[in-house]
């Protein structure tokens, strides 16, 4: 149930919890002042946990899937080129003498 502020004719303040489908209340129920429900800015809103960041969307799996692939890439590159160095050179070969 929300909570409402009213203002009494003296202004002073209170709050009480009404159902959203309740009138607003005329008359205070302490005092019997009239009231007029005063627009407040709310609880605003409460982040519990270890909360949430910019790259919590759905655009973040793809990037990460992006990242992944490169990273692929590079091994088989390093790979490619550590078998390419170990394979033999050719050296000019002397003439034999007879």
């Amino acid at each position: 149930m929300p909570t409402y502020e009213y203002k009494r004719e003296d202004g002073s303040t209170f709050e009480i919890k009404q159902s959203i489908n309740d009138d607003a209340l005329e008359k205070c129920p302490d005092t019997g002042q009239k009231v007029k429900r005063v627009i407040s800015g709310g609880g605003g809103v409460v982040y519990k946990g270890e909360g949430w960041y910019v790259t919590d969307y759905k655009d973040n799996d793809r990037k990460e899937k992006a990242k992944a692939e490169k990273k692929a890439d590079k091994k088989e590159d390093k790979t490619e080129k550590k078998s390419g160095d170990s394979t033999t050179k050719k050296t000019k070969s002397e003439p034999t003498q007879t």
